[in-house]
């Protein structure tokens, strides 16, 4: 179990996360000076409902596993960048609208973050105390 101090870190870094950004497991890791995304990850599982949990994903992109669909409409009001996955990626031309994308990651379930876009830089305040 983390400790109390840990979990504080940790739930500290996600409400300073902005609306439409992400950062991974790792990355909240790093802001507090931890090398544990998963202990980050069972922080989330446990305690995460009380912040904006959305904004923490895997480094594949992934919404938060098993939160697709809770995740999608927080993303849509936010602005976060999406892209679609699988089958619901054929016949979408490069001039699709987010709103469109967001539709059909709404219908089909598939996609994930453009984390290229969407990801909190290391240069951000939040990373401001740790030496990388």
């Amino acid at each position: 179990m983390p400790s109390a101090e840990f979990v504080e870190a940790v739930l500290d870094v996600v409400t300073r996360i902005p609306a439409g950004r992400v950062m991974t497991y790792g990355d909240v890791g790093i802001a507090i000076g931890s090398s544990a995304p998963r202990a980050v990850g069972r922080v989330m599982a446990l305690y995460g409902h009380a912040v904006p949990w959305w904004r923490v994903i895997p480094a594949s992109g992934n919404p938060p596993q098993g939160h697709a669909e809770l995740a999608l409409p927080h993303y849509a009001e936010e602005g976060t960048p999406i892209r679609l996955t699988g089958a619901a990626r054929a016949g979408t031309a490069a001039a699709v609208s987010q709103a469109e994308i967001t539709a059909r990651a709404a219908r089909t379930g598939e996609y994930r973050i453009a984390l290229s876009a969407a990801r909190l830089p290391y240069t951000h305040e939040i990373f401001g105390e740790v030496a990388l």
